[in-house]
């Protein structure tokens, strides 16, 4: 029997099975509101008894900040009074190839009597895919990943010197790359590609397109998978949005098809670089909202400065055919690699977005452009950075939110995106945006990167 096997998995069972392979302890994981991946472990003895009852957590981590404050500007959670119950998805349960000790598996944050939680990010994007298969669409998705790799320290000491893109840079971390590629193949997770990126110290690794639960659940579990790889090599990896202010940063894009039975909706035809007519407006829903949802995908303050012109990180909103300036870079069908390849990426999302609720958002914008059967205007090949204010307007091309009061008034404006979080967790969103913004009015840039630098 394998925790990996497609097979029934029976609770009780499981406890006496994992102790021989030396495991002591169950992880159970969720994402917070900032991004950052809080959890509960118990003992192996008691994983029968989780998965029935679960374990307790307060109501108040969907109001922590960044910086581990609590907000209670919230109206919903204004106390500390207050209990959920964290159960692990058991058909996710892994045990961790770099934690010997310990096996690992995403949660549900259910209310006591196990209905679902108002604020239970997981929820919210069951519910989008289930609206998705309710009207016979298929989402996929698959994260792109990048990080800083550095020596274990406070501060930024790089671990590779470059260059970009070149082998060459592997070689000083080779036995790192190595072991990770091991324990994410271990750990049940499909990697098409990895390679050291253009940033400092930089290295990206992309995940293999899934259901989008399935995608969200792969990218918490490839971060546990990352940091313990790093460590057993006296590395520390940061997925920070920025880690100089003068960088390009990390970016964690996001690509997304949707698909009717076996049709891939985003395939072009032989004679257009345009997805058809259904596609598009998926595509178009995602324009039309993309200021909402780079307040979900990139909602951080670091997140704000990493978008800039130039840095292939995405200032304003339009898409692009393969153009890597573009927040909403379409990747055509090809005779080499066929209509099933044919996809849309997000590139304005970073580590410090929830998966969940990202994943959400999109989907729900992009239905919402299939809805309304809206129209997809002519891509962009250019880099609009360069274009003078008249020429990007005459365009209709507009810059993505530059401030938290800007994002926040851009996501209050979407029916679709506001729809899909549900008032409940959308206002938690809100406040604890409000109260990382605040915490950030009183300091530097620089001060503000180095805080985040190891969050992630």
């Amino acid at each position: 029997m394998s925790v990996q096997d497609s097979r029934p998995i029976q609770p009780d069972l499981l406890p006496g099975w994992l102790k021989n392979f030396g495991v002591a302890g169950v992880t159970t994981a969720w994402v917070d509101n900032n991004g950052i991946p809080r959890s509960r472990t118990v003992p192996i003895d008691r994983l029968a008894e989780v998965v029935r009852r679960g374990v307790g957590v307060t109501t108040l981590f969907a109001v922590f900040d960044t910086h581990d404050g609590i907000t209670f500007a919230h109206d919903g959670l204004s106390t500390p009074s207050g209990d959920v119950r964290l159960v692990p998805v058991l058909d996710r349960l892994r045990r961790l190839a770099g934690q010997r000790a310990f096996a690992w598996a995403p949660g549900r944050l259910l209310e006591a009597d196990g209905s679902v939680w108002a604020y239970d990010p997981r929820a919210a994007l069951e519910a989008q895919v289930k609206r998705a298969a309710d009207v016979g669409l298929e989402i996929l998705a698959g994260y792109e990943i990048e990080f800083f790799i550095g020596r274990e320290a406070e501060d930024v000491q790089p671990a590779h010197r470059g260059p970009a893109y070149s082998p060459h840079a592997l070689l000083a971390i080779d036995e790192f790359v190595g072991q990770l590629l091991r324990d994410l193949a271990a750990n049940g997770l499909e990697i098409g590609q990895l390679h050291t990126e253009y940033g400092l110290a930089q290295v990206e690794l992309s995940l293999a397109a899934t259901d989008p639960v399935a995608a969200a659940d792969d990218q918490l579990l490839a971060r546990q998978t990352i940091h313990a790889a790093a460590r057993a090599h006296g590395l520390r990896a940061s997925f920070a949005p920025l880690v100089t202010a003068a960088g390009v940063g990390n970016g964690w894009h996001i690509h997304s098809s949707v698909r009717r039975g076996d049709e891939n909706l985003l395939a072009s035809s032989a004679d257009s670089t345009r997805p058809g007519p259904e596609g598009a407006s998926y595509v178009a829903g995602l324009l039309r909202d993309l200021s909402a949802i780079t307040a979900i995908t990139a909602p951080s303050v670091p997140s704000l400065a990493r978008l800039r012109p130039g840095y292939f990180a995405s200032a304003y909103a339009f898409w692009g055919v393969e153009n890597r300036e573009a927040a909403l870079r379409y990747v055509p069908s090809s005779p080499l690699l066929g209509a099933s390849h044919a996809n849309i990426e997000l590139k304005p999302s970073d580590a410090s977005a929830n998966p969940y609720l990202a994943l959400a958002a999109i989907i729900a914008a992009g239905l919402a452009g299939i809805e309304d059967g809206l129209a997809l205007p002519d891509a962009i090949a250019q880099d609009p950075g360069g274009w003078t204010a008249e020429e990007r307007g005459s365009a209709g091309i507009v810059a993505l939110p530059a401030t938290p009061e800007e994002q926040e008034q851009a996501l209050l404006g979407s029916a679709p995106v506001r729809t899909a979080l549900g008032e409940p967790l959308l206002g938690a969103f809100l406040a604890v945006r409000r109260a990382d913004a605040a915490w950030a009015a009183e300091r530097t840039l620089d001060e503000i990167i180095a805080a985040h630098l190891w969050r992630y």
